[in-house]
């Protein structure tokens, strides 16, 4: 297994592979482009027909809706994107069954939102789904659920999606796929830029500046495409960074893209989420006794420790434990709200944790 995980040109053998695409890649002013849909599947039919279990996270049920309700472009309401996803995500699913049927692959559709991942009742049951397809030869397509998520509570961007995906199913690798050839050490075209053809640890990228702007029909850039490798490899999964075009070049073993190499350890999605793309409501400052506790790991945060809160945090919400000097030390879900954890620094007994071990993670070492 480390041998598949840390060479590229296995990469065509590797057992379980995430693959992401965009909207750019699917959809032409605004309406599905059923020609590259259709050369994407005869990259990835053929590799399901000779044993590779692939889950294909796909972006374009928005896009693909804007033609059929009038719109030029993607809607800044969200309402207006909700129903676009809505009435997309039909075509976008038609076009993929048709396909796949064309090799006789039986696809799945699988519409999540972040509470899939947070949540550990539904993060098991997410798990278990995808698995089980998997298991009966079934590709299943995955999307954020436009339909019913809001700006607040989102995903964001599939690209992290995907990352958060391949942790869940245990995959070997995640393929980004975008509209250049990979990640370049300035803008692509500029004089001096050169591919970056191997990432073997994240801070090697400080030195560069990565942008965020994405197309006008998706929603990420390569900063975000970057920040889902960084999630990806930081829990031992392998990542490629690569063109489209190029992923039958990828599957076959070839040096094409960026190839970005995984740490060895594994972590669990939920945590990458919380740790990496999470919405951090408010924060937490904490006396030197609570952060040696936490930072020795498997402990949670009591009131006792807590000197100071900031922010409109709500039971549930996700908040930046910081010590003195505003320092984080971990994140975590907040039991309570802020009224009731200013309520506990003035004296009140809390009935149970702040937040549990449970529910809190560690900054990446």
């Amino acid at each position: 297994m480390q041998n598949l995980l840390s060479n590229r040109a296995l990469l065509g053998q590797a057992p379980r592979i995430v693959i992401k695409i965009g909207s750019s890649s699917l959809t032409h002013h605004g309406s599905l482009a059923r020609e590259q849909i259709k050369r994407l599947v005869d990259v990835v039919g053929p590799a399901a027909m000779r044993g590779q279990q692939i889950v294909l996270v796909s972006s374009g049920s928005i896009a693909a809706g804007l033609e059929p309700l009038g719109f030029r472009r993607r809607p800044a309401d969200v309402r207006d994107q909700q129903a676009a996803s809505m009435v997309g995500q039909s075509h976008l699913i038609r076009a993929y069954t048709d396909e796949f049927a064309r090799y006789g692959i039986t696809i799945g559709q699988a519409l999540l939102t972040p509470d899939d991942v947070v949540d550990r009742r539904h993060y098991n049951n997410v798990q278990s789904a995808l698995k089980r397809l998997l298991h009966l030869g079934v590709v299943p397509i995955v999307n954020e659920n436009d339909a019913v998520v809001t700006d607040e509570l989102r995903f964001g961007d599939n690209d992290r999606l995907a990352a958060l995906v391949a942790h869940i199913v245990s995959a070997t690798a995640l393929i980004l796929l975008t509209d250049v050839n990979g990640l370049y050490s300035g803008p692509p075209g500029a004089p001096g830029a050169e591919l970056i053809s191997v990432v073997n640890d994240m801070s090697e990228l400080e030195q560069f500046t990565i942008t965020g702007r994405g197309s006008d029909v998706g929603t990420g850039g390569m900063a975000t495409k970057v920040e889902a490798a960084r999630m990806a490899t930081s829990g031992g999964v392998a990542t490629l960074l690569a063109s489209t075009n190029d992923l039958g070049a990828a599957l076959d073993g070839q040096s094409v893209g960026t190839w970005f190499l995984p740490r060895s350890k594994k972590v669990p999605a939920r945590d990458l989420w919380l740790r990496h793309a999470a919405l951090v409501k408010g924060t937490i400052t904490v006396d030197d006794g609570a952060k040696r506790a936490l930072g020795s790991g498997g402990a949670s945060l009591l009131a006792v420790g807590m000197t100071a809160v900031q922010g409109r945090i709500a039971a549930g919400d996700l908040v930046s434990i910081v010590d003195g000097r505003g320092v984080e030390v971990a994140r975590g879900l907040s039991a309570f709200s802020t009224p009731e954890l200013q309520e506990y620094i003035a004296g009140k007994v809390a009935p149970r944790p702040v937040i549990h071990a449970d529910d809190l993670v560690l900054p990446t070492r």
